[in-house]
């Protein structure tokens, strides 16, 4: 490969470790080319990419990109896989398939500039969607407001049902 191919999959990669949000870093060693392109296409639905650039390259990259917390997730055959928005749906996804897959060994990630270990990535695949997450924030912000709502709610019922009964009374007196 010359040095100018290099250069430019130099610039691909820090262009890809710059812009991502999450990224998961994987040793696909022993997966089928069959096996990989089942990955790749389970990802895509998610949002995600799997990428495999030399480990030099890439550690060029993430010293370029700022990501130099990467580095020590680089060793032997890598595959990175870049997130979208939602870095839980990835994470899931490389999850189940390293559990049907014996060859697939998470290593890690970063989310947000924080470094992840395998332990890490998996706390992340166990987490709800995102909807499921914003749905259960709007209940619990929602829940004392329709409290409060049911309690004025029977205050005036109360007192309907009170008035009602004084009318009763009077009508029977």
């Amino acid at each position: 490969m010359h040095r100018n191919e290099k250069e430019a999959i130099v610039e691909e990669a820090t262009a890809l470790l710059a812009g991502a949000n999450a990224l998961y870093v994987s040793d696909y060693r022993g997966l089928t080319v069959a096996e990989l392109t089942e990955l790749r296409d389970k990802l895509r639905v998610s949002d995600a990419s799997v990428h495999v650039f030399k480990n030099t390259l890439t550690r060029m990259a993430a010293e370029r990109a700022g990501r130099a917390e990467l580095v020590p997730l680089l060793s032997g055959p890598t595959a990175i896989t870049i997130c979208g928005a939602d870095a839980v749906a990835p994470a899931k996804v490389l999850n189940d398939f390293a559990r049907t897959h014996d060859e697939l060994k998470v290593r890690g990630g970063l989310l947000e500039g924080s470094v992840l270990d395998n332990a890490g990535v998996r706390a992340i695949a166990v987490l709800p969607p995102r909807e499921v997450l914003i749905g259960r924030v709007v209940g619990t912000i929602a829940a004392p407001i329709s409290g409060l709502l049911t309690v004025l709610q029977g205050n005036i019922s109360g007192l309907v049902r009170a008035l009602q009964q004084i009318a009763d009374q009077k009508e029977a007196a």
